[in-house]
C-alpha cells in the first residue's frame, strides 16, 4: 500500500515507548523488552496497526511484535494503537512496533524467542508472475517463518484476493504446513471473531461485498 510522507512519523516514533528502532538488539531476548515470559506472537506487514492494537487489547497476557517496512505506515499505526488503548483506558505494555524487511526477519528474531503464531493480513497480492516472490506467503518467506515459528504453532492468513489465497494454500502445503482451518467467507463462518479482529481493509472489502478468505496453517516441523 502506498502512503503519503508523514513528516511527524519519525519524531513521534522516536519518542514512542513501544517502538523499537534497533530490533537486532532484541534477537533471542524479546522477553527482556516485554519484561515478562508471556507468549510472543508476530504480525508481518502490520500496516496501520488496527489489527495488532485490537488483538493486543483482547489478549493482555500475550505479547505482540508488529513489523512493517514503511516508517510512515508505522507512524500511523502508532497513532491508531494509542487511540485504541486510550479509548479503553489501558496502558500499552504488550506491543512492540518495529521497522524491518520481512525477508530478513531472522536478523531480529531467533528460535529462543519461541514465536507462537504469525499473522498475515491483507498483504499485497503481487499478481504478476515476476513479482509473486514478493508475496508474504511465498515459499521463500514460509521457509524463513518456519525457522522462527515453533513446531505445532500456526500462521493465520486473511485476504480478499482469490488468486493469492488459492496459491497460498499450495505454498503452505509445499513448505510443510498443514492447513487446519479454512473458509472462503469468514464473516459467514462460525470462527470466533475475537481471534481475528477486523482490519480497515477487511471492513472496506466487506462493505463492497467481497468475501474474506481465511486459513490457519500449522507448522508440522522445521526443515
Amino acid at each position: 500500500m502506498r502512503i503519503r510522507k508523514k513528516k511527524w512519523a519519525e519524531p513521534e516514533l522516536s519518542a514512542c515507548d513501544f517502538y523499537i528502532a534497533e530490533p537486532k538488539e532484541y534477537k533471542n531476548r524479546w522477553k527482556d523488552f516485554f519484561k515478562n515470559g508471556n507468549p510472543i506472537m508476530l504480525e508481518v506487514g502490520c500496516g496501520k496497526g488496527s489489527f495488532v492494537g485490537q488483538i493486543a487489547l483482547l489478549n493482555p497476557d500475550i505479547n505482540y511484535i508488529a513489523v512493517d517496512i514503511k516508517l510512515d505506515m508505522l507512524g500511523v499505526g502508532r497513532r491508531n494503537i494509542v487511540k485504541l488503548f486510550e479509548e479503553k483506558n489501558k496502558e500499552i505494555n504488550n506491543i512492540a512496533l518495529t521497522r524491518y524487511n520481512v525477508d530478513m526477519l531472522d536478523e531480529i528474531i531467533g528460535k529462543d524467542d519461541a514465536i507462537q503464531r504469525i499473522y498475515i493480513n491483507f498483504c499485497n497480492p503481487w499478481p504478476r508472475e515476476k513479482h509473486k516472490k514478493r508475496r508474504l506467503t511465498h515459499p521463500r518467506k514460509l521457509k524463513l517463518y518456519k525457522q522462527l515459528l515453533e513446531n505445532g504453532k500456526e500462521i493465520h492468513f486473511k485476504t480478499d484476493d482469490d488468486e493469492l489465497f488459492e496459491e497460498s494454500l499450495e505454498y503452505f502445503k509445499s513448505e510443510g504446513f498443514k492447513v487446519k482451518t479454512l473458509t472462503y467467507d469468514l464473516h459467514s463462518s462460525e470462527i470466533d471473531r475475537n481471534t481475528t479482529p477486523m482490519t480497515e481493509h477487511e471492513k472496506m472489502f466487506s462493505d463492497e461485498g467481497i468475501k474474506i478468505k481465511y486459513c490457519i496453517a500449522e507448522n508440522i516441523g522445521r526443515d
